[in-house]
């Protein structure tokens, strides 16, 4: 499964000291196994539905800490900022559509409320994991590797 860079050749559970944590949400639709693990339980469509993805994701990531699995805690993590993102466009731009015609369009407060509730449920997971210490602890245990 290539997808033309030979770092995505990777599995990173068993390559962990291959991952590298990035910026933003870099690497969500690539770094396996964890793509395939974690881009099933992710929707925004209802708030919903997005209280059950995120409480899924937030359960992979607890699932990843017990096994000392960082590159797991770091792609759920990823996962949970992406529920919050995306969601957040949507709720603040009519229909996601952030630019029209290369310009950045003025956002509305808000154009999509369910779409904010979504974003509340996975900021909140978002949040624990951020001030989880185990998380802190293995982020700085694996960038010294």
């Amino acid at each position: 499964m290539s997808d033309g860079d030979p770092e995505y050749d990777t599995d990173f559970r068993e390559n962990p000291e291959d991952y590298e944590i990035g910026r933003g949400e870099e690497g969500v639709f690539k770094v396996q196994p964890y793509k395939s693990e974690l881009l099933p339980l992710w929707t925004f469509k209802t708030p919903e539905e997005a209280e059950e993805s995120a409480e899924a994701i937030l359960g992979k990531y607890e699932e990843y800490r017990e096994n000392d699995d960082f590159p797991g805690m770091d792609m759920a993590r990823k996962y949970l900022r992406m529920g919050y993102t995306r969601s957040m466009r949507y709720a603040r731009y009519p229909g996601g559509t952030k630019y029209k015609d290369g310009e950045e369009r003025e956002p509305e407060e808000w154009a999509d409320p369910e779409k904010r509730e979504a974003a509340l449920r996975f900021e909140q997971r978002l949040e624990r994991v951020r001030d989880d210490e185990a998380y802190r602890r293995a982020k700085e245990a694996h960038r010294k590797r």
